[in-house]
């Protein structure tokens, strides 16, 4: 393992020490549910599965790195942690009052994320998704796109210099690439297919007014300068297929789960709110749901 590696690794499981414990659902799936023994610490048993639970608390550029390159490095600050947290239990520190409320609310939020996974877990059905599928179908599905390319210039009498000689017969690609101030010049000017919404709206309103082949006749203006359009083609996007669409889906009904059971509990629950020095205040703020990690 290289240094910099080590010294990436490090600082990460620095940051990731607090989270071994994962909600098992986060955990990675063992094969044939094989969790042998990978260190004794005075006779305390680590695990696998403890390994991989540290890590997928640490940042996500650790967690795309192959457990086995950053295994021995997990295993030795594993080793250490449980070292340090023994030394702790004897110095009495697990019987400290401060420790114990830090216990207890990481203690809240790993029931609280147990919880929410069971019960989006349980509401996430394919049955489920496929309806939501169908509904977003329905809305996001053919949408109109074009492909265009654009020239980009500094003022309306360049842009209109430039129209000029395309009507002369000019290559429209060989003056993108040697007149537009854009980066996409140097590919001709070509953006590629795009919706309505993902351009600045004079240039969509321009560009999806013209057909097929049609060259704008006057410079658009934006805010980035003057526009000398061409519309290459023109289609009806197809929608994105069930997969693709998954996790967007499976996002929004976790969503609704998580608000739905909130509403559910606060409905059923007895909750006074103070100010900050401690006042009653009149009325109770607005609930927000957690979020699922």
């Amino acid at each position: 393992m290289s240094l910099r590696l080590a010294s990436l690794v490090a600082a990460s499981l620095a940051v990731g020490a607090a989270a071994l414990a994962q909600p098992a659902a986060q955990q990675a799936a063992l094969p044939n549910g094989d969790d042998p023994v990978v260190a004794r610490v005075n006779g305390a048993e680590l695990h696998r599965s403890d390994v991989v639970a540290m890590q997928h608390s640490l940042p996500a550029q650790v967690q795309q790195m192959p457990l086995e390159r950053i295994y021995p490095l997990l295993l030795d600050q594993m080793v250490n942690g449980k070292l340090l947290a023994d030394a702790g239990r004897a110095d009495k520190l697990d019987q400290d009052a401060d420790v114990k409320k830090q216990v207890a609310r990481y203690e809240d939020r790993v029931i609280q994320q147990a919880y929410i996974s069971k019960a989006v877990e349980k509401a996430a059905s394919d049955d489920k998704l496929h309806a939501k599928y169908q509904e977003y179908v329905k809305t996001h599905g053919g949408r109109e796109e074009v492909k265009a390319s654009h020239i980009l210039l500094e003022s309306e009498a360049e842009a209109k210099g430039v129209i000029a000689q395309l009507q002369k017969g000019a290559d429209f690609a060989a003056l993108a690439k040697e007149k537009s101030k854009d980066p996409a010049g140097q590919n001709g000017g070509d953006l590629g297919y795009f919706g309505r919404e993902e351009m600045v709206p004079e240039f969509s309103e321009a560009a999806f007014n013209m057909q097929k082949g049609e060259v704008s006749k006057e410079p658009v203006h934006t805010q980035f300068g003057w526009h000398v359009i061409k519309v290459e083609d023109k289609r009806k996007s197809e929608p994105p297929t069930f997969e693709e669409a998954k996790p967007e889906l499976s996002n929004e009904v976790a969503r609704e789960v998580i608000n739905e059971k909130v509403k559910e509990l606060r409905e059923g629950a007895k909750v006074e709110t103070f100010a900050l020095d401690g006042t009653p205040t009149t009325t109770a703020p607005a609930p927000t749901a957690p979020t699922q990690k």
